[in-house]
């Protein structure tokens, strides 16, 4: 099997993901640490980063979505941590 340099990154996307939500769900992380969004969003990247070699439209939508928010979450934590 061979594994090409795109589809390693976006496995790695892919397990920044899965990795962050078991730490939610462990209770180990929460959704108010700002590790919670930069996890996510560069997963989120890392994959949409693969998709520019095997392009896949649900899968990009998906991806682009959860980066989006992903960056909501940060913008809130630095303005949270300017203004105070």
């Amino acid at each position: 099997m061979n594994v090409h340099l795109h589809d390693f990154i976006g496995m790695v996307g892919s397990a920044m993901i899965v990795v962050t939500y078991l730490l939610v769900q462990l209770r180990r992380m929460q959704i108010t640490d700002v590790r919670y969004s930069l996890f996510n969003a560069t997963g989120a990247g890392l994959i949409l980063f693969s998709l520019t070699v095997n392009f896949n439209l649900s899968a990009f939508v998906i991806e682009a979505f959860w980066l989006l928010i992903s960056c909501i979450g940060l913008i809130q934590f630095l303005r949270e941590r300017l203004w105070r």
